[in-house]
């Protein structure tokens, strides 16, 4: 005879894994780390390039989600709230471990010059990104990717408005060269 299967219940309900994760309870906690880290690695990833490091920034990212779970007020979605916290910890660990530096020259237009599309997989595209040097690259991602406007991306990173867009400018037009490059490249018509 076929012994009786157990049932174990899984918690679909993240809403009652918060609330459990809330209570310091160690397997909700693992649950949530594990529904959401492979996207928080990817957060991390699109800031910094060596995925060991990004790991880590993660982490890192995590240990302070649930230090401060208690203050997640239940608005909004907890995805976007630990989001937050992911991408502030990525960008502490870029500041801790190497020199970011940002180009404070101004620039006066911002026009965008059209580029050709060009089939881009995923890969190649964090590639142009991971190719762009570091101030250029933390605005682009915060900007683009993530959606914050330049004065939450000047507070964050304590720089002015006016250097946020100019990073943003110089980012997309290296972005556009690449591009460009590529598309001779795969044309053939370098």
């Amino acid at each position: 005879m076929n012994a009786p299967l157990k049932v174990i219940p899984l918690y679909k309900n993240e809403t009652e894994l918060i609330k459990r994760a809330m209570r310091s309870d160690r397997e909700a906690q693992h649950l949530l780390f594990e529904t959401h880290a492979p996207k928080m690695l990817s957060v991390c990833r699109y800031y910094i390039r060596d995925i060991q490091q990004a790991e880590e920034a993660m982490l890192n990212g995590f240990l302070k989600v649930f230090t401060n779970i208690k203050s997640f007020k239940g608005t909004g979605s907890f995805e976007g709230w630990m989001r937050r916290i992911v991408v502030r910890e990525a960008i502490s660990y870029l500041r801790n471990k190497q020199t970011v530096e940002f180009n404070t020259e101004e620039i006066e237009t911002y026009q965008t010059e059209y580029v050709e599309n060009v089939d881009l997989e995923v890969q190649d595209i964090q590639r142009l990104i991971d190719d762009l040097p570091e101030g250029y690259k933390i605005v682009f991602v915060m900007h683009v990717i993530e959606g914050f406007k330049h004065h939450e991306i000047a507070g964050m990173l304590k720089i002015s408005e006016s250097t946020s867009k100019s990073q943003l400018f110089k980012a997309r037009r290296r972005l556009q060269e690449q591009i460009k490059q590529l598309n001779k490249i795969r044309n053939g018509t370098t």
